[in-house]
């Protein structure tokens, strides 16, 4: 007899929000079971559980020790394990709950932000062998043997279960892997504000990279890099109903569609720009390594053409970190000489994104001019081989990403885009000089 599949599942916290969506993921899970698939399925704690332990926390102390807080996080996914496995218990399903650590889960050690190291599988393909549904929970495991802290719980930070899930999908050799969470799949934009977002049924890794990277929240970055490194195809689907989601793997029509599959967008972002530093060699090591050393991540960077030995630079930061980034410069500022610090909070980031953009023409031109239509005004451009990026004022976010949307036809099915998108580079001239104009 041929051996049955193997589906790792993962149950996102919106899936788990209290006990009657608990029953009705158990349900869902006795369903896959009965069909003949052998199950491993990773749990994210329930509703807002995560925000409401560190806001516990913050009552107590303002810097809560790291290890303390990892084992007071790691409770969260803890419940949920436990509750749905006795809800499939309930259903006469033969379930178990682990801990990651039970599950054979090793990291760094790094509290906080741990790097999954190793996955021991032994105890996971023991209890599946045995009929068990074996429950997971995500978003943790233990510091590795050679660390000092060994056995240690250490948490992956936000979305680390989307990363678990896929981690032990790829150990375990699984058939599939199955991301329930509260929307059906990926979409070409964020269907809350673009009306017309239409549905992907398959994106490539690159560009889920990119989406995600730049403000989706659909899935976790590390996921996705793991699944693409590990050949992992994730199917992101619906908790709530019964639909076809999005396959996330490589894409074989890259070449012959529409370069645009989608827009991201991004609120949680600042400018920090330096007023009239000195133009010198060393300037951007001397404000970016301090930077780096107080672990704030910058991610666009503009410097402006020097005129009199002087020159401005602007760069973006998370919006959480404006405050770290500011008393880490304060210092460095008035060292190098530069006029001054100022900083914008009210910006947001909005992007196209498609494998093969860097080299097609016409797409940046028709974004731009796009936006300049639009009446909105772009502070910041940044790109990479499968994204063009602009950082524009926040009140704007909702015009530009619905003027994009239009632009580049994302509503209409993937054949017809094909089509239309062909016709991007003749109007790319006429799209430039209206950007030039409009600037």
């Amino acid at each position: 007899m041929p051996a049955a599949p193997l589906v790792v599942q993962k149950f996102g916290g919106s899936s788990l929000a209290d006990a009657d969506r608990i029953r009705r993921v158990a349900r869902r899970i006795a369903r896959e079971r009965a069909a003949g698939s052998d199950l491993v399925v990773v749990v994210s704690a329930m509703g807002d559980t995560t925000d409401e332990l560190l806001g516990l926390a913050a009552a107590i102390t303002e810097t809560p020790d790291e290890r303390e807080l990892d084992m007071l996080l790691a409770t969260g996914e803890h419940q949920s394990a436990t509750l749905l496995s006795m809800a499939l218990h309930a259903l006469g399903v033969g379930a178990i709950s682990l801990s990651g650590p039970q599950a054979g889960i090793t990291t760094d050690g790094r509290y906080g932000r741990a790097r999954i190291a190793s996955i021991d599988p032994a105890r996971v393909r023991t209890e599946v062998e045995a009929g068990k549904v074996v429950i997971v929970a995500g978003f943790q495991g233990r510091a590795g043997s050679g660390d000092a802290h060994a056995a240690d719980i250490t948490t992956l930070g936000r979305g680390g279960s989307d990363t678990t899930a896929v981690a032990l999908a790829a150990r375990l050799d699984a058939d599939r892997c199955q991301i329930f969470t509260d929307v059906r799949g990926i979409y070409t934009a964020d269907p809350r504000l673009v009306a017309d977002a239409r549905q992907l049924s398959v994106i490539g890794y690159e560009e889920m990279l990119e989406l995600a990277h730049q403000g989706a929240q659909v899935m976790q970055t590390r996921a996705v890099e793991l699944g693409w490194v590990n050949g992992v195809v994730i199917e992101v689907l619906s908790s709530f109903e019964d639909a076809p989601g999005t396959l996330i793997k490589e894409d074989p029509l890259v070449e012959q569609r529409n370069k645009v599959r989608g827009l991201a967008h991004d609120r949680n972002v600042a400018k920090v720009t330096i007023v009239a530093v000195p133009d010198r060699p060393g300037i951007a090591r001397s404000l970016f390594d301090p930077l780096a050393e107080a672990g704030v991540n910058v991610d666009m960077i503009v410097q402006n053409v020097g005129h009199g030995g002087e020159t401005d630079m602007s760069f973006t930061v998370p919006q959480a970190e404006l405050g770290k980034a500011k008393k880490t410069l304060e210092s460095v500022v008035r060292e190098l000489g530069a006029r001054e610090m100022t900083t914008d909070a009210s910006v947001a980031k909005v992007s196209i994104v498609g494998a093969g953009l860097h080299n097609a023409p016409g797409y940046a031109a028709r974004m731009f001019g796009t936006l300049a239509d639009a009446g909105v005004n772009i502070e910041m451009i940044s790109t990479s081989e499968v994204r063009i990026t602009c950082m524009i004022a926040e009140d704007a976010l909702e015009t530009a990403l619905r003027a994009l949307h239009d632009a580049f036809e994302l509503e209409r099915p993937e054949s017809a885009a094909v089509e239309a998108g062909s016709g991007v580079a003749a109007g790319a001239a006429a799209t430039a000089t209206r950007e030039s104009a409009s600037r």
